[in-house]
């Protein structure tokens, strides 16, 4: 009943924001576009109220486009074409277009599986190979262009005397290209059907079976995994106009091909995955594919361009500046927003490595394991887009599979509440025996020395997969005499994600924050605070969580992220307390419930450790205090506690602990770890790693300076890393197709433009405009603030010109004053409210009110039409 509920409350919320958004979509001029609502001048004491205009959507977002005048250098460097379910990169041979048709929605084991206990070889997301055979070389020389439109998401493809338009349904789950072919002989089309392996393909008890059929006019590829109870399944299916015959060419491949002369031809391709094995998988692939011949390709495509439009007049940022440094920022960011629509909209939240957009297969490395420090590359950078729909795979994910966390956190630790591993499959985790429960508590709590682990319980751990958090202490091996031989870690129970906790919290914030930014009462109530509850549970009944001598409560053996091992106090852990217990508190005082629990966390949180610091350790204490990794380590592997915190997680910055107006000395220590960050290199040296949250820490802090070089130098990637001409790169090894260091770049790049952070965990919001900017680049943006405030400003010449607030769900709005010490003006609905000097500027507002905030004695020709 637990997880009926879960599903039913999260489908419920799902179902609610898609009538809202379609809601939006009818009338977008009152509800999406009214931040940008024309405010009629008035007489107010001789002072006109300035007008804004809507920025020019497709000038905008049209620079980020794609254009190629010579084939991809290789398939990975294809154009992504996808409707947040079923997508695939473009890409040309000499005489094809091909494709790969990949889904959120397939995953060939689950993570229960006992058959894929060498690293990198369980696989997902593959559906099928698709060709469009020319069977000439037209896609070559000087003709050879191809255009990906990211304002309504087409990839148009132009060769000798050949032209394609490849576009994804927004409706259903069909994928079409439109075909124009002027050549006067031999003028031959043949739409090839490829499965991605053999069609039986056998490891253990774990089976994938391929099958190339024809169905009437539709040629159908069908796949299936099986092993014990889990099953899944998915189909490509598609259909040709015009005149065409079908044959199965060989035992991988089916093919049709037109049979009469005409110039244009529209091939439609549709998929769709189940793990219901009574679904005819085949059948409703075939449905949505007769549903969009039915229509043809124009009203498809009409379709798709009502949509897309509708999606990028919900927010968007722009930039520029002499250096055109700004501009490039700019593309990348619009370039994320487009990747992402397409790319996470479905049941599952788009993978890390390989997105929609591998091309080699459903193999790719990693595997198909979501692991939540990448994941989180996507994840952190959408509330401000005021895209919260592209969150709620990730939301929906983690919700069903609370009553798996539930039990793991009984099963794999003894504690209370809810356990979410830093790696988890689609699934959750699986249950255990109750015996290899019983001693893997023991082993991993270190109350049992490892040397002294039974047979069973290595018999039982030897088939699990090492990625999986649970058994992550497990290496790699090598097959001897016909059986593989994996080798441990050399750290005990240790190994890189399965002694961390701060994921769970993190997740858990993602929940509050998502209130925060939507004031959504019910999100709260049935999604956010269950999950916040069962988090600081967690870690309050944890078995190695406990007050000193010193009478603080401290944590012990856990990792600090991938770091550290075998820790005391590490700086994740800490922080992620610092976080949770205080958003769980004013979450319970929100919706009036466990008030004595309440009273528990708040003792809990009122005596918990320190965050680590320099201090800590004798040799340190001379120097500027910075934090540190962990108060203490003693693993032999990875036990250097002194070093600064992980780069590529940042947790103090993550949980609003080092926020303008929070604590002083929190915000200190914040500015001098990130200066220990540059000792050896400065900031315009400094090519962060693609996971780095470095340059977002810049933004909290405020740090312009640094802001102006990292932004641009993380889209550059650093030395190992290969930018292909899409903006992607392989940084995650084979078939990992991915645009991590864009989501990071753009998460930092909102804080750096708009932040809307509290003082501190569930303290109120404040809104601030160009709060880490260089003053020397224009920006103008629409970005969505915590309180849900649609919040618009402009930058330029070096100074804030205006700022425009729509509160569309009537919270009490606190905006810091960007013109320090000067008078400011607040217009409500186009009449003066007030004038206000001070620092932070309170008012209260009332869902769907519209405010304008500029300087005294600003004259409302400043800001004309031609502001966009």
């Amino acid at each position: 009943m637990g997880i009926l509920k879960n599903n039913l409350l999260c489908t419920l919320h799902q179902i609610k924001w898609k009538i809202e958004q379609w809601i939006m979509g009818k009338i977008k001029g009152l509800l999406i576009l009214s931040i940008y609502f024309l405010l009629v001048e008035q007489p107010v004491k001789g002072q006109p109220v300035p007008v804004l205009r809507t920025p020019d959507y497709k000038q905008l977002v049209s620079r980020a486009d794609l254009i190629y005048n010579k084939p991809a250098s290789r398939s990975e460097a294809g154009q992504p074409i996808g409707n947040g379910r079923m997508g695939s990169l473009v890409w040309t041979t000499p005489s094809q277009i091909r494709m790969q048709i990949n889904r959120v929605d397939i995953f060939g084991n689950n993570s229960a599986t006992d058959n894929f206990y060498q690293r990198n070889t369980d696989y997902c997301g593959g559906a099928g190979f698709v060709d469009l055979d020319f069977e000439q070389p037209v896609f070559n020389g000087a003709s050879f262009k191809q255009e990906l439109s990211c304002y309504d998401a087409v990839s148009a493809v132009q060769g000798q005397l050949v032209t394609a338009k490849i576009i994804a349904w927004n409706e259903q789950d069909v994928m079409a290209v439109q075909v124009n072919d002027q050549r006067k002989t031999n003028a031959a089309l043949a739409v090839k059907l490829r499965m991605l392996r053999m069609p039986v393909t056998l490891r253990g008890d774990h089976a994938a079976r391929s099958k190339v059929e024809i169905k009437g006019r539709y040629i159908v590829l069908t796949q299936v995994f099986k092993e014990k109870e889990y099953y899944c399944s998915s189909a490509v299916a598609i259909g040709l106009s015009g005149n065409t015959f079908a044959e199965i060419t060989n035992d991988l491949t089916v093919q049709l091909k037109k049979t009469n002369g005409t110039n244009t031809s529209a091939v439609f391709i549709a998929s769709a995955a189940s793990f219901d094995a009574t679904e005819d998988i085949a059948a409703a692939a075939i449905l949505k594919l007769e549903a969009a011949m039915q229509k043809g390709f124009e009203p498809l495509y009409k379709s798709n361009k009502k949509w897309w439009a509708a999606f990028w007049a919900q927010s968007f940022i722009q930039l520029s500046g002499a250096d055109g440094v700004a501009g490039e920022i700019e593309k990348n960011y619009t370039y994320f927003l487009y990747v992402m629509a397409s790319s996470s909209r479905g049941a599952y939240p788009v993978k890390f490595n390989g997105m929609l957009w591998t091309t080699g297969g459903d193999a790719r490395q990693w595997g198909g394991a979501f692991w939540g420090a990448n994941q989180s590359c996507y994840y952190e950078a959408l509330f401000p887009t005021n895209h919260l729909e592209l969150m709620d795979p990730m939301f929906h994910m983690y919700t069903a599979a609370i009553p798996s966390f539930q039990k793991a956190a009984e099963q794999q630790w003894g504690s209370k509440g809810v356990y979410i591993p830093e790696t988890v499959g689609f699934d959750g985790v699986p249950a255990l025996p109750d015996s290899i429960a019983s001693e893997m508590r023991e082993l991993y709590l270190l109350k049992k020395p490892w040397a002294n682990r039974s047979a069973s319980f290595m018999n039982y751990a030897f088939t699990k997969q090492p990625f999986l958090s649970r058994w992550n202490w497990k290496f790699t091996g090598q097959w001897k005499n016909g059986r593989w031989e994996y080798i441990d870690r050399g750290d005990g129970p240790f190994g890189p994600v399965n002694h961390i906790f701060s994921r769970g919290a993190k997740i858990a914030y993602q929940y509050w924050q998502r209130y925060e930014y939507t004031q959504d009462r019910e999100w709260l109530r049935d999604l956010a605070y269950p999950l916040l509850k069962g988090i600081a549970e967690f870690y309050r009944n944890f078995p190695n969580f406990r007050k000193g001598k010193d009478g603080n409560y401290f944590i012990q053996h856990v990792n600090d992220n991938e770091s550290i091992w075998d820790a005391e106090n590490p700086v994740e852990e800490i922080s992620a307390m610092m976080g949770i217990f205080p958003a769980a508190i004013k979450a319970s005082e929100l919706l009036n419930v466990d008030a004595d629990l309440r009273s528990i966390w708040k003792e809990v949180f009122n005596h918990l450790s320190p965050l680590p610091s320099s201090k800590d350790y004798p040799g340190m204490r001379q120097q500027p205090e910075v934090w540190v990794g962990a108060k203490r380590s003693i693993s032999q592997v990875r036990g250097f506690g002194q070093r600064l915190p992980d780069g590529n997680t940042m947790p103090v910055w993550f949980f609003d602990l080092c926020n303008k107006g929070g604590n002083r000395d929190l915000v200190r220590i914040a500015n001098n770890t990130f200066d220990a960050y540059f000792k050896e290199r400065n900031a315009a040296a400094t090519f962060p790693h693609i996971l780095s949250k470095i340059p977002a820490a810049a933004a909290v802090l405020g740090r312009a300076d640094a802001i102006k070089y990292l932004l641009p130098n993380m889209l550059k990637g650093n030395g190992r890393i290969h930018v292909m001409e899409n903006r992607m790169d392989l940084s995650e090894g084979f078939f990992t197709t991915n645009i991590q260091r864009i989501g990071r770049m753009a998460d930092a790049l909102q804080q750096s433009l708009c932040q809307s952070a509290p003082p501190g965990p569930g303290a109120d919001p404040v809104i601030e405009v160009f709060a880490a900017w260089p003053k020397e680049w224009n920006a103008q943006f629409t970005l969505l603030c915590r309180g849900n405030f649609l919040t618009t400003a402009s930058l330029k010449n070096r100074e804030v010109e205006f700022v425009a607030i729509r509160s569309n769900a009537g919270a009490a709005c606190r905006v810091r004053n960007p013109w320090s010490g000067r008078l400011v003006r607040i217009y409500k609905n186009g009449a003066l409210l007030q004038e206000s000097k001070e620092t932070v500027l309170v008012f209260n507002t009332a869902q769907n009110d519209h405010f304008m905030l500029v300087p005294k004695g600003i004259a409302g020709a400043r800001l004309s039409p031609k502001l966009f």
